[in-house]
């Protein structure tokens, strides 16, 4: 058992001393407050705050718990602690049903998400109001008894909401170290990459979702019995998602207890001055506190002692990167030149790993590729030529399953991928890097290249995927950046993030698009050896790039791509010799 997991139950038993402590029922009232936010925030953020997927909707999970409490407590006279594992469940299906129709729409992200729960909140309530649910009147739980766990009623409301907010606390903080976490993280930041590199986002954001609506309506459900009388025009309105969101952007989304930091913070304040009197002047300090967080702390409370300690990694990465100087760079041994690859014998056998067949590809009436049949053979370096907009690139990502094929087939390994999802392509052993790079901007390097290792074919367990990214980020001269942000690198160091977290995944196929792009020669050189220790490693690669000295010093073939289609392919001088071939580079020549 960790320190945080053991820290959050040691404080858990220190609170639940409270009742017995002699203390006035204001206390537990109070606490019973805090509890009570701090959940609904803390599950709000698992949704919201990991995945980015902004809800405006935590209100109508809350109010579905608290109504299926009051109805089967208040009016069918369930015991209470029968009613709570419905307020729970019913609020999970609900998030499950609405997150499986909206979460196959691409376009239905960030704001437009947002307006989409906001919208189901106010359904949700006229359904229950016109219905006998409610019918109007609202719903009285004055007779329902309250389950004896402290020494008055007070302390056992108190009791049984800790007792949530510990569980709640747990879950948010082991969900954040899971590899469920790790996807999430990936999603809020780039979710087209994360699915590519093998994370199963429509899965982790409905399994996400599940979560965060039954912790709010099992918060909702005990709320009912708090309150004891419920009313649509209490129970659904604005208040409750706002000022979750708003206790989770002042603690910081991006840590698990954040949004429990929040809570505390905002919940305090309105007390204090609503017990003063001064409900108002409450809500504006409030406000005053988070325009300035805002301001001076966009990343919230946690957010900005992380990035404190991002900063001071930074640092010392560049006082080792400035006291070791030349010797660091790159982090790969000397070798003079850039020497041709070795080309396979005439007439040698050769595997097929990936083979292409018809494969197509159109955006709107643009035919970016067409009828492409190519193989890739195993253990070979295979150069993608052509000029720009000649498909090359549209060839990665159909095959990597960033785009869905248009027409023809594929295999690799003689398993047919035409039709399966990205991240089980990834799976199965498939890599890639993207011309322009695209890391994770909130996680560290070494988070980037550990989520490769866990989702990617190796599909490692955490201890393992750390490893795994230690040791690629050495081999690719990245170690000493293991705790920067991606941000602290310049575009040399991206590109060879992309590598490093390509080959955590220990894929048998590497797709490189343009990694030597907007390099200098120096680091041209050192990018050359860097891929042919990784074709010695036994992998395959495609290798689409416009600088030809490196594509004369790897290629064991090369292939030709125009306007969609396949020109030429064999060995690398021949095929530039081939007219098709420079007439598409240099154009037709006229008399």
């Amino acid at each position: 058992m960790d320190k945080t997991f053991s820290g959050i139950l040691v404080a858990g038993a220190l609170l639940a001393s409270v009742p017995w402590l002699g203390l006035p029922a204001f206390y537990e009232s109070f606490l019973y407050l805090i509890c009570h936010w701090v959940i609904l925030a803390m599950s709000w953020n698992i949704l919201s705050g990991y995945s980015g997927y902004f809800s405006f909707g935590h209100g109508v999970f809350f109010g579905v718990g608290m109504y299926t409490t009051a109805g089967l407590a208040g009016k069918l006279d369930w015991p209470f602690l029968a009613t709570l594992p419905l307020a729970a469940l019913l609020p999970a299906v609900l998030g499950v049903l609405l997150g499986a129709v909206v979460f196959r729409v691409k376009a239905v992200r960030g704001e437009l998400f947002a307006l989409l729960t906001l919208a189901v909140t106010f359904v949700v309530a006229t359904i229950i109001i016109n219905t006998p649910i409610d019918g109007g009147p609202g719903v009285y739980l004055m007779s329902v008894g309250v389950p004896k766990l402290g020494p008055s009623q007070p302390s056992s409301m108190y009791l049984m909401v800790l007792i949530v907010a510990i569980a709640t606390a747990l879950i948010a903080y082991k969900v954040q170290q899971s590899k469920l976490g790790v996807g999430l993280f990936a999603i809020h930041d780039d979710e087209d990459v994360a699915e590519v590199m093998g994370v199963p986002t429509y899965k982790y954001k409905l399994v996400a979702f599940a979560v965060s609506s039954a912790l709010a309506g099992l918060a909702g459900g005990i709320h009912a019995l708090f309150v004891q009388y419920v009313t649509v025009g209490e129970t659904f309105n604005i208040t409750v998602p706002l000022t979750v969101v708003l206790m989770s952007c002042l603690g910081g989304s991006r840590h698990w207890a954040g949004p429990a930091v929040g809570a505390v913070l905002i919940t305090s304040m309105l007390y204090f001055f609503t017990a003063g009197n001064n409900p108002v002047l409450g809500k504006a300090v409030v406000g005053v506190v988070l325009i300035v967080v805002i301001l001076f702390m966009p990343n919230g409370v946690m957010g900005y002692f992380m990035k404190r300690r991002a900063q001071a990694a930074a640092r010392r990465s560049r006082e080792i990167e400035q006291s070791l100087g030349s010797a660091l760079h790159g982090g790969l041994p000397p070798e003079s030149g850039a020497a041709a690859a070795p080309r396979p014998e005439a007439g040698q056998e050769v595997q097929v790993l990936l083979q292409t067949r018809g494969l197509s590809k159109a955006f709107k009436g643009v035919q970016a590729l067409s009828d492409v049949d190519l193989q890739v053979h195993k253990g070979e370096i295979l150069g993608l030529l052509g000029p720009n907009g000649s498909g090359k690139s549209t060839f990665i990502n159909v095959v990597s399953g960033h785009y869905a094929a248009t027409g023809g087939t594929y295999a690799f390994e003689g398993r047919e991928l035409a039709g399966m999802a990205a991240h089980q392509i990834a799976q199965s052993g498939i890599a890639r890097t993207y011309q322009i790079p695209r890391p994770f901007m909130h996680m560290t390097v070494l988070e980037n290249v550990i989520m490769s290792a866990m989702f990617g074919g190796a599909a490692m367990s955490r201890e393992q995927a750390t490893e795994e990214a230690m040791r690629c980020l050495e081999f690719t001269g990245l170690k000493h950046k293991a705790e920067s942000l991606p941000d602290d690198l310049n575009l040399h160091q991206r590109k060879f993030l992309e590598l490093a977290r390509a080959l955590a995944a220990r894929p048998r196929l590497v797709l490189l698009d343009e990694v030597l792009s907007g390099m200098t020669p120096s680091e041209i050189d050192e990018a050359i050896v860097l891929i042919r220790r990784i074709r010695d490693q036994g992998a395959t690669i495609v290798f689409v790039e416009h600088v030809m000295r490196a594509v004369m010093a790897l290629c064991d073939r090369v292939a030709v791509l125009n306007h969609g289609k396949l020109l030429a392919v064999g060995p690398a001088k021949q095929v530039m010799s081939d007219p098709q071939v420079v007439s598409a580079y240099l154009g037709k020549p006229h008399a």
